[in-house]
């Protein structure tokens, strides 16, 4: 198996003038500056303010509609100019294409915030973590062994900037998804590392007679139980608190599928083939386990691959220490090295997920 084609001559052939490389390299040197100006440029709404104006802004002008001094709109709107967000005609400034898209497109706006808020103070132990095989980052929350445990005491707004990552990512993909898990006959569904429960709500108002268990940590239980309190269906979501890496914790039986959504991302291949081993001894012949992920290498535009392998790196720093966006290929040897086999891969569902359709070998 290949990455895509696109990807494999992007990532294959120098793309670059020299002039061109030694920009980027730059820009890599600079990048912790870049991010924090691009973010106080949204933040304190200059970027917007550019936007709303066709005939641009002086720096006077831009300090006095945004309420910060000369200075600081001077060294950020310089900084901008040379970064690529905004542009200078006749001493007036003006957004560009890349400030539009930091502005308005929400994958942008998303990603900016989680960088800021999850990964930003712990990717300076990005090192330490490689060394020690330990989210060594985490440490700036609390000092659990995974996010996991401690997701429910983070910081409001790094939980919430924690949840609109992951369901930004997976909500695009549901709507596609619903059709092609109900394709067939399905009354019980077990939806593995469900988190807050926003599948099995999906699920349950999709499908008036499905019956959804949430398998997750103790913890994830009791935040998927308020999350979907009071909602249509609730009646039909049901808890399994389990410890989805202790080996002698079985899997319950009797499930017509099993769903597996940005779940094996949280583990190392090692864990992923033992979750996985556990999954197939609970299954039947006629159980369809389904495994959605965003893989990078079977992404249509290179934007994504490169999102995707940047996120990899929250995952070793501050998440867990072992685990990654995965490509499709790894994914795949870890199911067969589970008893179970790929009978096919549903690629392209909303913003770049790949499901495969497993059943036992």
């Amino acid at each position: 198996m290949r990455i895509f084609p696109n990807l494999e001559k992007c990532y294959g052939e120098e793309q670059l003038s020299a002039g061109a490389a030694q920009r980027l390299a730059q820009e890599i040197a600079f990048g912790p500056v870049v991010f924090q100006v691009s973010r106080l440029m949204v933040k304190l709404g200059i970027l917007d303010l550019l936007n709303s104006r066709s005939d641009g802004l002086t720096l006077d002008e831009t300090a006095e509609k945004a309420g910060i001094s000369r200075y600081a709109a001077q060294v950020l709107l310089e900084a901008s100019l040379s970064i690529g967000t905004v542009l200078l005609r006749d001493e007036r400034y003006f957004i560009s294409k890349a400030g539009w898209f930091l502005l308005k497109d929400k994958m942008a706006r998303v990603n900016m915030d989680f960088v800021q808020d999850v990964c930003y103070q712990g990717m300076f132990d990005l090192e330490a973590t490689l060394q020690t095989g330990k989210p060594e980052g985490l440490k700036v929350f609390g000092e659990w062994p995974t996010v996991y445990e401690g997701l429910s005491q983070l910081p409001e707004n790094v939980r919430q900037s924690w949840l609109a990552f992951d369901h930004h990512y997976s909500d695009s993909s549901f709507p596609e998804a619903l059709q092609t898990v109900f394709a067939r006959p399905v009354k019980k569904l077990l939806d593995v590392g469900g988190n807050t429960g926003r599948w099995a709500q999906q699920c349950v108002a999709f499908n008036p007679e499905v019956e959804v268990t949430v398998m997750d940590l103790p913890q994830q239980i009791g935040l998927m139980r308020e999350a979907v309190k009071g909602k249509t269906g609730e009646e039909r979501i049901h808890g399994h608190p389990a410890d989805l890496l202790d080996n002698s914790v079985p899997f319950p039986g009797g499930f017509d599928a099993v769903w597996m959504s940005q779940f094996l991302d949280c583990f190392s291949e090692e864990e992923v083939t033992a979750i996985l081993t556990r999954a197939a001894r609970s299954m039947s012949a006629d159980t369809v386990l389904y495994i959605m992920e965003p893989f990078w290498d079977r992404q249509r535009y290179e934007t994504a691959a490169y999102c995707l392998t940047q996120t990899s790196l929250y995952f070793t720093a501050v998440a867990n220490g072992n685990s990654k966006i995965y490509r499709a290929e790894d994914m795949v040897r870890c199911v067969e090295t589970a008893g179970l086999k790929v009978e096919k891969i549903s690629d392209g569902l909303g913003l770049g997920h790949s499901i495969l359709h497993c059943r036992l070998a």
